[in-house]
């Protein structure tokens, strides 16, 4: 059986820390806690799982932290987890190692969840890695490893749950100290960048990088697909619908149309109230293959474009058609309260 060390970088955690410690501890061999300034009792409970917790000073640099926790690895495999993270199944990653030999490990990533607990938004990432190979991580914010060599994809689930958010500017302040420093972005740096100043608002910014980020054409694939959406959330945002539609456009020329983009266009023209087009969408989104790598939120595939094609052909006057999305909808989000509501309604219609 391959030997496991989880290698974890920490600050002021006291609020997650145990639980996350609690799921994964007897999935792993070792744990290593590197804290980077704690000044509540987040060692504390740390200690309660391990010994091996180290002191580094913070230096705006997520890379550097992870790769010094990686340093500190005895194990076969180095694997990582956040803070507010929780593994999902502990046995369920005992019985992958038992005859692992791969050099990455990715595993399914749940960000996001809605009111039932089903998730929003998920990704793989690159969960545990064969120490003997060295990996090292880059980017000052949201760090990775590429992974190379054997990879193979796992079933137990990493899921997020964030309680709060220390610091909203952290990365956008490391993104602009490194700008100003002169560093020149790689292209997944100026991608994340775009993301930065579109959540901090900063729409105009953020357009005029994700348009830098496409036409340097030197992204992931996946990257590319989740500029252009991007790039129209910040056209909309700035009340300029033909590019908002001409950014999502353009994700096809990196691959097949995306159920996220599908159902983005249809928003589009259910906003305009031109629901013949808007259903054409939405049924293209409804009929997409789902996608392991990138960004996936799996209420595009399907509960989302039900919902809307039981509103547009409601709009369009085709009662039975629309009730019969909602059913579908229904099946998938029994307790959904807009689905719910939409029963009765064509209850009382029908």
């Amino acid at each position: 059986m391959a030997t496991v060390s989880l290698c974890m970088i920490v600050r002021d955690e006291e609020a997650v820390l145990g639980r996350c410690l609690e799921s994964a501890a007897d999935a792993v061999d070792e744990i290593i806690i590197v804290d980077t300034g704690s000044t509540d009792r987040t060692k504390e409970i740390a200690a309660a799982f391990t010994d091996r917790i180290y002191d580094m000073p913070w230096e705006d640099d997520f890379a550097k932290a992870r790769n010094h926790a990686f340093s500190k690895a005895e194990m076969d495999y180095q694997m990582w987890l956040d803070a507010d993270d929780v593994l999902e199944d502990a046995a369920a990653l005992r019985r992958l190692t038992e005859d692992l030999t791969a050099d990455v490990v990715m595993l399914p990533y749940l960000v996001t969840f809605d009111a039932q607990g089903n998730p929003t938004m998920q990704y793989y990432r690159e969960r545990l890695l064969k120490r003997s190979r060295h990996f090292q991580w880059v980017g000052a914010v949201h760090e990775t490893i590429a992974p190379s060599g054997t990879v193979l994809y796992g079933a137990p689930a990493v899921l997020h749950y964030k309680e709060h958010v220390n610091d909203p500017d952290r990365n956008l302040r490391i993104f602009e100290k490194q700008l100003a420093a002169g560093k020149a972005l790689t292209p997944r740096e100026l991608y994340y960048y775009g993301r930065e100043l579109y959540y901090h608002a900063r729409h105009a910014e953020a357009a005029a990088v994700f348009r830098c980020f496409l036409t340097e054409g030197k992204g992931w694939r996946e990257d590319n697909i989740g500029a252009c959406l991007l790039l129209s959330a910040c056209h909309a945002a700035l009340d300029d619908r033909e590019n908002a539609l001409t950014a999502l456009f353009r994700s096809f020329l990196y691959d097949r149309p995306r159920a996220e983009v599908c159902c983005e266009i249809g928003r589009l023209y259910m906003a305009e109230e031109r629901y013949a087009e808007a259903v054409f969408w939405y049924e293209a989104a409804a009929a997409a293959p789902p996608e392991r790598e990138g960004f996936s939120r799996p209420d595009c595939h399907d509960y989302v474009p039900y919902m809307q094609l039981c509103v547009c052909h409601d709009r369009m006057g085709n009662l039975r058609t629309a009730w019969a999305y909602n059913e579908k909808a229904g099946r998938i989000k029994p307790k959904d309260a807009n689905f719910l509501a939409n029963q009765q309604y064509f209850r009382e219609r029908l």
